[in-house]
């Protein structure tokens, strides 16, 4: 990983946690998988409580949408939510990070 693309996955992972609480109030997590800066691609990915919650696309369309506004460099948005399975214990501050796992059915959100 370049320091380019850590320094987006940085930034993303803190904008996360000061613009998407209610996730972590929840009991979901999140991650960013990935954060190309040449590219401008970014990948997300919610779990825990995420895991076939009845707003969870919204939440999904959220992030696509505020994460394009607010980074300049981030040009499209995958959001991956499971929607069922184990989605693992480690995390890291703010409640990101994680060994996330899908589950086998497609939310058809992404």
């Amino acid at each position: 990983m370049s320091d380019t693309e850590d320094s987006l996955r940085r930034r993303i992972e803190e904008w996360m946690v000061g613009q998407m609480p209610i996730i972590r109030m929840h009991g979901g997590e999140s991650v960013v998988r990935k954060a190309d800066p040449d590219s401008g691609e970014v990948v997300v990915e919610l779990g825990g409580a995420c895991a076939g919650c009845g707003i969870s696309n919204i939440t999904a369309d959220n992030i696509k949408a505020d994460l394009i506004m607010d980074f300049e460099a981030v040009e499209a948005v995958t959001v991956k939510v499971p929607s069922s399975g184990d989605h693992g214990s480690s995390t890291v501050e703010g409640g990101r990070g994680g060994e996330l796992q899908y589950g086998t059915d497609d939310p058809g959100h992404f």
